[in-house]
Parts: C-alpha cells; sequence; structure tokens
C-alpha cells in the first residue's frame, strides 16, 4: 500500500515534515547464563550494523529518496545504529553546502538486545526513524520495515510537522488524508495483530500499538523446545513471557497475570 503522490500546487518547496518512528520488541526465553548469552549473539549477529544499513538502503529506495551520507557502527559488547541522510531531489556536485532541509531527512535504526537478571526473559528492541521533508513519504516504506523484523511487539508513531503554502499563500499543515497509521498497514498483517490507536487528529499525530494475536510458547525458546520442558515450567515460562509483553504493549508495569 503506497501514499497517493502529492497534486497540491504549492508556492515554493513542500516544507512538510513526515516523521514515522517505530519500536520493535522480539521477545524470547533463553533458561541459562549461557543460553542469554548465546541469543544476545544470535541477535547482534542477525541484525549486525551491515545487514540494518541494506534494510534503510532499501527503505531510501521505496520511498523515493536519494542517499547522501551512512553511517553505521556494531558496539561492544553488543548491538548497533545506523544513521542515513537523504534527500528528495538529487545533489549536484556544484553544491558545495547541503542545504537546509536535508537535515531534517534521514533514516535511523538503533539495536537494544537486554535480559532480565532472573527470569531468563531477553528482549530485543529495534528503534527506527524515517523522517522526511517534501513530497517523498516515510509511510510508503511501512509495510517493508514490518516484515524485516520479527516482532511479537510494535509501537508505531506518526507525525506531520510545520507547514507549506498553496499558490495562494494559504498555509496547508498537512497535504494528505490519515485518520490512523492502520490504513497502510497490509491487511496479512493488520490480521496477524491486536492493535490499539491513540491519536491526537488536531496535532496531526497518530500513535498505534500492536501485539501478537497468536502465542506459541515454542516460538519463544531458545535451544529447547515445549516437549522438552515438565508442564509446571511450560506454564510458569508461558506467564512470564506473557507479563513481559503485556508490559510492554501497555508502557508500564503491571500486577501479575496469571
Amino acid at each position: 500500500m503506497t501514499v497517493k503522490k502529492n497534486k497540491l500546487k504549492l508556492y515554493g518547496f513542500n516544507n512538510l515534515t513526515k516523521t514515522l518512528s517505530f519500536n520493535i520488541y522480539d521477545i524470547c526465553y533463553a533458561d541459562t547464563e549461557e543460553a542469554r548469552r548465546h541469543y544476545i549473539e544470535y541477535i547482534d549477529e542477525e541484525y549486525n550494523a551491515q545487514r540494518l544499513t541494506e534494510i534503510l538502503k532499501q527503505v531510501a529506495s521505496i520511498i523515493g529518496a536519494n542517499i547522501l551520507n551512512i553511517a553505521s557502527q556494531d558496539y561492544d559488547p553488543q548491538g548497533a545504529s545506523v544513521t542515513i541522510l537523504i534527500s528528495e531531489e538529487e545533489m549536484k556536485e556544484s553544491d558545495a553546502d547541503v542545504v537546509c532541509h536535508l537535515d531534517k531527512s534521514h533514516l535511523t535504526v538503533h539495536t537494544y538486545p537486554e535480559s532480565h537478571p532472573q527470569k531468563g526473559v531477553t528482549t530485543f528492541r529495534a528503534d527506527i526513524d524515517v523522517s522526511t521533508c517534501g513530497r517523498i513519504s516515510p509511510l510508503n516504506a511501512l509495510n517493508f520495515l514490518l516484515d524485516s523484523f520479527d516482532s511479537d511487539i510494535v509501537t508505531l508513531d506518526y507525525r506531520v510537522r510545520g507547514f507549506t503554502r498553496d499558490l495562494t499563500g494559504k498555509k496547508l499543515f498537512i497535504d494528505h488524508r490519515i485518520n490512523s497509521i492502520q490504513n497502510y498497514i497490509a491487511p496479512k498483517t493488520r490480521n496477524r495483530y491486536n492493535m490499539v490507536d491513540v491519536n491526537v487528529y488536531q496535532e496531526h499525530i497518530f500513535h498505534t500499538k500492536m501485539i501478537l494475536n497468536e502465542f506459541d510458547l515454542n516460538n519463544y525458546l531458545f535451544n529447547t523446545t515445549a516437549d522438552a520442558l515438565t508442564e509446571k515450567d511450560r506454564r510458569l515460562i508461558r506467564q512470564q513471557l506473557r507479563q513481559e509483553m503485556i508490559e510492554i504493549f501497555n508502557g508500564r508495569n503491571m500486577p501479575s497475570i496469571r
């Protein structure tokens, strides 16, 4: 699903800034310190700076942006960051200075692997920002990014800032129709998740939270299977994982679930 191209007649450059932000979470259970270390190593390799760079380069291609600069870094002991500066128009060799609107057009991703000190629950988080200025829209890359990560929970923020002007000088604070980020999410993805919206329409701020509908314990066990566990252990681990997921989804610590 793509955003329709802007048909508005504008005076000068489109100064609207559109930012799409993701918090993507992958939850896992690793029962020993060694298993947790191996999980972190696996995540660190699966989402290293090189792979994240390729994902963001594909995002730039999807939204029709030109890449100006790429900075990437793998961290010790774990984690990675990538920042890509983009523009709507191609830069000419004669352009000695980057025009001011370019510093508002960027793609970034940062990863944060971590684990619970006692309960064996490990969480991988990726923070992604796609910020554009002009006609190009970050919403066009929404489904590609959702498909690029194996996500149990996703929080999405979309905001349109600033204003542009039409030919009469009238201010335009948004140049496209939207009442929910869900409008731009593919049906197959919407069917997999339970979603909740918290929107501030008059401020052009849209927030959507997503959590998987189905819970299969085998999808959350690292280096083991549910069949290898006792019924008591399966029940306890399932409770711990669901507790972690519900708290992340709601953004606060909550009473123990059963």
